[in-house]
């Protein structure tokens, strides 16, 4: 049952194959320059490889414009490349989850040219069309002040087409029976060819009714949802989706399936939002909220929990004066926000450079409710480029070492300008000096992975909270057969003194084993713990240590 639900305890780590390693020296990552990454990932600790994008585009979404669903765009090499590339992670006990764009393709796309030319074509009821423009047209856009509408006129076509995204993204007719056949044969053939699932792309809007006259909150079919998970069933028992679905708590059970039907892990956008005012405020109590709301979910579902990810800081379920709260401390300048609602900065510019706060967050990621989600070059800490347009600025190229270029290419003309110069430049910032330096935030990271892997508890577990007197200090208590473990995360700029009681059953009256150190906490005459956290500290603890209990015995 274990091994069938192997994304409960996985280390996930998402990259992009074009800005990974460059081994032809065309500027462009490719496949063989990845595979020969794989042992440097492994080491790392990560157990699944999540790969944006790769198949042929003409690029002017960062991939997420596909012309062919089959195929690996020649940039990064071949099929057999890609084949490669997947026997390499399964000889290094390492998955891969590939992303599943299915909400729209590339208007260059043979689907939509045939589509857009020829009324009788199949492919015609492919996408979502209308005789004049819809009264709605400007209304729910995703891109706020860079897209303008969500309805585009074809003149080839003599009629208006939807997109959700931009104009050069014509969206599928989902609801199509013939369009979900295919993605279902999208799905079996990357599956024959050794993945292990697929990070779903815009799932809200893949299940949402389309078209002129639906209302402004479409219907969802989410019946859709639970015809992909068993046709992953069917073909390969243990493959999973990962859904990309920014909802509230009240419909994260609609995404689940009531009993486990539909997706196996969804992102938890709600908690993610309230971490990061966390880390601005201080203040625990928003997240805890967030945790609390989204507790509920079958035993085989898991969430996804991460920092940042490829796309901007989305801080649009946050109240105005929280998501105010958020952008002074990360991104008070309005070239580090983006559509409004979210900051595009990478994660180690936005706690500004502060190696304490820098390890909290990713100390509180490893340790909520869930599996955590690395993102390529957090690893090393690195920065990003405000200059470049929109996303654009956090999908800097890999920093590997002080060669020219930082090691990622031996081409001059990269696909996207490595980050040189300053902090976060790779004269300074690279994976060839952290290996080499044993306090470095590699080397940190490293050891943290190794210890979460060795906590199943948190992926396993039921959670509740602990009390601590403050509301800068989190503390989380873990229960999964009859271990028990207790994460403590002081988010104040001030050290603290916590107090964690006894319990009313005396849960904690035993020895607390530091798992990252060995500071650990005896409890004191009443069974109580008395923990100084200094600022942005935090305390892995197992709960009633063997040592303790056997001292107990002899006294």
């Amino acid at each position: 049952m274990i091994n069938d639900l192997w994304y409960k305890n996985a280390v996930v780590y998402c990259l992009s194959v074009g800005t990974y390693m460059d081994v032809n020296g065309d500027g462009i990552g490719d496949f063989e320059g990845l595979t020969r990454r794989l042992d440097y990932l492994q080491g790392l600790g990560i157990t699944t490889i999540w790969l944006m994008p790769f198949q042929p585009s003409p690029g002017r979404d960062n991939g997420y414009d596909i012309s062919d669903y089959y195929g690996v765009d020649p940039r990064y090499g071949t099929l057999g490349d890609f084949v490669e590339f997947t026997h390499g992670c399964q000889q290094r006990g390492m998955r891969v989850i590939i992303d599943l764009v299915v909400n729209h393709t590339s208007d260059q796309h043979p689907w939509f040219k045939a589509a857009r030319s020829d009324p009788t074509s199949k492919y015609r009821d492919w996408y979502v069309w209308s005789k004049a423009e819809p009264k709605n047209a400007t209304t729910g856009v995703v891109f706020p002040g860079v897209q303008k509408s969500t309805w585009t006129r074809d003149a080839a076509a003599k009629a208006w087409y939807f997109h959700r995204f931009y104009d050069f993204q014509p969206d599928l007719a989902t609801a199509n029976p013939h369009v979900q056949a295919e993605i279902l044969k999208i799905m079996g053939f990357w599956l024959e060819l050794g993945v292990s699932g697929f990070r779903m792309d815009a799932v809200p809007f893949v299940i949402s009714a389309k078209g002129a006259r639906v209302p402004a909150k479409p219907p969802e079919q989410f019946d859709m949802l639970r015809r992909f998970r068993e046709f992953l069933q069917w073909r390969c028992g243990d493959a999973i989706i990962l859904g990309e679905a920014n909802v509230l708590p009240e419909d994260d059970m609609k995404y689940f399936g009531g009993d486990g039907e539909r997706l196996q892990m969804v992102f938890n956008f709600q908690a993610n939002q309230n971490l990061f005012y966390a880390l601005a405020t201080a203040d625990c109590r928003p997240l805890k909220k967030a945790l609390k709301a989204t507790k509920p979910r079958p035993a085989t579902a898991q969430w996804g929990m991460f920092l940042r990810n490829h796309d901007e800081l989305d801080l649009g379920r946050l109240t105005e004066p929280q998501r105010a709260a958020v952008f002074a401390a990360f991104g008070p300048d309005a070239s580090m926000q983006l559509y409004g609602r979210g900051i595009r900065r990478r994660l180690m510019p936005m706690l500004g450079g502060d190696r304490r706060r820098l390890e909290l967050a990713t100390s509180l990621m490893m340790t909520l409710p869930g599996t955590p989600v690395i993102r390529y070059g957090d690893e090393i800490a690195m920065g990003d480029d405000l200059s470049l347009k929109e996303r654009e600025c956090a999908r800097t190229p890999m920093q590997w070492s002080t060669e020219p270029h930082g090691g990622f290419t031996k081409s001059d003309h990269p696909i996207s300008p490595v980050i040189s110069g300053g902090a976060y430049g790779f004269e300074h910032t690279n994976v060839a000096d952290q290996r080499r330096d044993p306090d470095s935030f590699l080397n940190w990271l490293e050891r943290i992975i190794r210890m979460r892997k060795e906590v199943p508890e948190i992926g396993w577990g039921d959670f509740q909270f602990v009390p601590t007197g403050t509301h800068e200090v989190l503390a989380i208590r873990y229960e999964w057969r009859r271990n028990s473990v207790l994460f403590v995360h002081n988010l104040g700029a001030q050290p603290r003194e916590v107090t964690i009681e006894r319990g009313a059953e005396g849960e904690h009256d035993g020895l607390l084993v530091n798992l990252l150190s060995g500071d650990h906490s005896e409890p004191d005459k009443q069974g109580c713990h008395r923990i100084l956290m200094e600022a942005y500290g935090y305390r892995w603890f197992r709960i009633g240590g063997l040592d303790y209990l056997l001292r107990r015995s002899e006294v």
